[in-house]
């Protein structure tokens, strides 16, 4: 009897300690959790703004436990939310249709920027036109945004992607490889392009300033952390206003900050967050309004989708109101008036 008690009380106990594992996975996304919610970025002028949030205490004010996971890779921090390993990323609307299309729940709350600039096709001397492109050695990163803008580039020119020699390699590798003189061309963003131009003696071909509203930098949550904790996604919001506020009224400490973080000197920092237009409450109201051009969020959603399918990148087109939810600007917005 005491043996088969023994046993029962072993199995309990396993039990109590897979549903407890069970549990913790959902603690962040848990309505009451004060655990921290994760926020990915990755190297992008914008969205280092995260930092001066972080560094003057904006989430502390807005009571909200958040923590910053810096990815090197942008590719790496895409795959961390898919994955669940964060909680919310920065990142670009084309790159947040791919896991919508899948099914995978995510919820765009906020437009940090739109890049104006920041990314860009740098060329080697020689080449001053996509003509002069054909047959030649162009790197981007297969799936990403800059891949996008490439062959958005490409399709302006009337050329497609087998008129060039493509190689698929990362923004932190295409960049040294075009100093190096091992590429024709390389598709960057942003510190990378201005380096690339200055040490690689290129110059610009084409860049987001020639598609404006094309890519759009969002903040993604996974669904549930929106369902389960939404005065935690506002308060997030909130601090990230808060300091779009502080960096307009002390822009050079601003600057100093971010351009630590970005570990970039601080005028090569500016030269970088001057080609992205960084969005207000209002710029973020009006995008994530139904519209017919580039500056609404479901018109670009729509038009990126339908380009990615003719080449298939995507499988199928998900409704952009699946994944795009401007209840929390709206709430913001009404509560500051």
């Amino acid at each position: 009897m005491k043996k088969k008690l023994f046993i029962l009380m072993i199995v309990v106990l396993l039990l109590s300690s897979v549903l407890a594992a069970c549990g913790n996975k959902d603690d962040k996304g848990a309505a009451g959790s004060n655990e921290p919610i994760k926020i990915a970025l990755s190297p992008w002028p914008g969205w280092f703004v995260w930092y001066l949030v972080k560094e003057k205490g904006f989430f502390e004010k807005r009571g909200v436990n958040a923590e910053l996971v810096y990815f090197p890779v942008y590719s790496d921090s895409l795959s961390a939310l898919a994955t669940g390993k964060v909680d919310a990323n920065s990142q670009t609307l084309s790159d947040t249709l791919a896991p919508a299309s899948k099914g995978i729940a995510l919820k765009a709350v906020l437009v940090n920027d739109n890049s104006n600039g920041g990314d860009g096709v740098v060329v080697k001397e020689g080449i001053n036109s996509f003509a002069d492109l054909k047959g030649k050695k162009i790197a981007t990163e297969l799936g990403t945004v800059d891949h996008l803008l490439m062959l958005t580039a490409l399709d302006k020119n009337g050329m497609k992607e087998n008129d060039v020699k493509y190689t698929n390699m990362t923004v932190n590798d295409a960049g040294p490889a075009f100093i190096s003189g091992n590429l024709d061309a390389a598709v960057l963003w942003e510190p990378f392009l201005s380096k690339a131009l200055a040490e690689g003696k290129g110059k610009l071909l084409f860049s987001s300033k020639d598609t404006p509203g094309l890519i759009p930098d969002l903040l993604v949550f996974k669904e549930s952390v929106t369902k389960n904790r939404p005065d935690d996604v506002k308060n997030i919001l909130l601090a990230w206003f808060d300091a779009l506020d502080y960096w307009q009224k002390n822009p050079e400490e601003s600057l100093a900050i971010m351009a630590k973080a970005a570990e970039t000197p601080v005028d090569e920092y500016k030269l970088g967050v001057d080609s992205v237009k960084i969005f207000t409450k209002e710029d973020n109201q009006k995008a994530f309004t139904e519209g017919t051009d580039y500056s609404s969020l479901y018109f670009t959603a729509n038009k990126t989708a339908e380009f990615l399918k003719s080449l298939d990148m995507l499988s199928s087109i998900p409704d952009p109101k699946s994944f795009l939810d401007n209840s929390f600007i709206e709430a913001i917005i009404k509560e500051s008036k």
